[in-house]
């Protein structure tokens, strides 16, 4: 593994996708682990994609991790679709981590209830803020998103911690590429996310961002201008983020003069 600083994002290249996770979650559990010493809970917001499985899977299995006093969060999810699909981000939570822990809450985006939109966003913006975030395990997309803040509508001063998105073309490419949908036109249109500051404002960032699809992403989040154009590169301005890449998704930024610690 190498790593380098770009502005204070903190930028782990691993040798593979395997390493990556190991490494990404062998990290989120040590930023659980120091919420936990501080005070009596820790509360953590979780991303739903394949980028993120094997860094949950590490994370799962990390010893001395005490899940009985986290409370975990939803970070976005599709609006339209059935409650119980399996297409939905609360089931892949599910599946990846929220069953398989001995979680002291999990607070779901309008997990079965169906209540109206204005009703999820009061009830999740509430949650919110009831205290400080420790820790957020995220992903970027192959449009820069972070969330499902794609960059027409990422707002690095959003004044509300939560609301509805349209989703971008890319954005929703990247699903069926995920393999989450069939094709595009099956891909719901909108979406509730976390905004940017709700993400920015969080103690400590562990962003996994695996594969050789997320490697022009990537070159955008280190080189490019600090912007909505490329919604990740945020990051550079936050002071405990990570971000952990492997081979193929650092490719288009390898020849770029880092500086390597």
């Amino acid at each position: 593994m190498r790593e380098f600083r770009k502005d204070k994002l903190h930028v782990k290249v691993c040798a593979d996708r395997a390493e990556l996770g190991r490494v990404a979650g062998a990290d989120a559990a040590d930023a659980i682990r120091a919420a936990l010493r501080a005070a009596s809970e820790a509360r953590v917001i979780f991303a739903a994609a394949p980028s993120q499985n094997e860094t949950l899977a590490a994370l799962v299995a990390a010893p001395n991790l005490d899940w009985s006093r986290v409370v975990a969060f939803h970070m976005d999810e599709y609006v339209g679709l059935p409650i119980g699909s399996t297409a939905r981000f609360s089931y892949y939570l599910k599946k990846h981590c929220f069953e398989l822990v001995p979680l002291k809450d999990v607070y779901y985006i309008d997990e079965e209830r169906n209540d109206d939109l204005p009703t999820i966003l009061e009830r999740y913006e509430n949650l919110l803020q009831a205290a400080p975030i420790d820790v957020v395990v995220m992903g970027i997309g192959e449009n820069g998103h972070v969330a499902f803040n794609d960059p027409p509508v990422a707002d690095f001063n959003d004044p509300k911690p939560i609301k509805v998105v349209e989703l971008d073309d890319a954005c929703r490419t990247q699903q069926v590429h995920d393999g989450c949908f069939p094709n595009f036109e099956a891909t719901p249109e909108r979406a509730v996310t976390l905004t940017v500051p709700t993400l920015a404002s969080v103690k400590r960032q562990i962003c996994a961002v695996p594969g050789k699809l997320k490697a022009e992403a990537v070159r955008k989040t280190l080189l490019d201008p600090i912007s909505h154009a490329c919604p990740a590169t945020i990051l550079r301005t936050v002071p405990n983020a990570t971000l952990y890449l492997d081979e193929e998704s650092f490719s288009l930024s390898a020849n770029f003069d880092w500086e390597w610690i």
